[in-house]
């Protein structure tokens, strides 16, 4: 991770706070970090992809990380919200 991030990140080395909206690039540095946590061809359900959030971060909110992740197209899910999987 890069030296970028260091501020947000807890003793545990997990996201503590997102950035606020003028960090644009750390919020996507974020991102793309989270991402790398799921594996690619891999279908999850959205509790696997809360428990996989909550194993990296402490502020407890993987709902808008989740959304945060869609809507930047770094996950896809099903319209039904069943399914996620790594774009």
């Amino acid at each position: 991770m890069t030296k970028m991030l260091k501020g947000y990140l807890d003793s545990d080395g997990k996201f503590n706070r997102l950035p606020g909206r003028k960090q644009k690039k750390k919020l996507d540095l974020m991102l793309v970090v989270l991402s790398s946590k799921f594996e690619k061809n891999k279908s999850y359900s959205e509790m696997e992809v809360n428990e996989i959030l909550n194993e990296n971060h402490s502020f407890n909110d993987p709902a808008t990380l989740r959304r945060l992740l869609f809507g930047t197209n770094l996950l896809d899910r099903t319209k039904d919200c069943r399914s996620y999987w790594l774009k």
